[in-house]
């Protein structure tokens, strides 16, 4: 991976640990595969809060005219933007499926 690049957890935290689990079809699936799904989503959109306020203090203080470099600004504003389509992208899909699944027959 080449510096400076956030390493994924920081955009997903839980994404990477939750690999070695097993799959929702061999778990067997129930109230623990929903309460891993909404933390994992939970999680997502803090670091993506996170990640947005980290952006705007950066903006902030380059406006402000203290010592950060214009290039570590655009950094963290293309961070922020890219984990926020990601955010969406997601949102998205889950929505998509959701509506599938009211659209099939009892």
């Amino acid at each position: 991976m080449p510096t400076g690049m956030p390493p994924v957890n920081r955009l997903i935290p839980g994404l990477v640990e939750g690999i070695d689990r097993p799959s929702v079809a061999d778990a067997g699936g129930g109230a623990d595969t929903r309460a891993e799904f909404s933390e994992l989503f939970a999680n997502l959109v803090n670091s993506v809060n996170e990640l947005q306020t980290e952006s705007a203090e950066a903006q902030r203080s380059l406006m402000a005219g203290e010592p950060i470099e214009l290039h570590e600004v655009m950094i963290k504003g293309e961070e922020a933007g890219l984990a926020m389509d990601l955010l969406l992208e997601i949102r998205g899909r889950i929505v998509e499926g959701y509506k599938e699944i009211m659209r099939m027959p009892m």
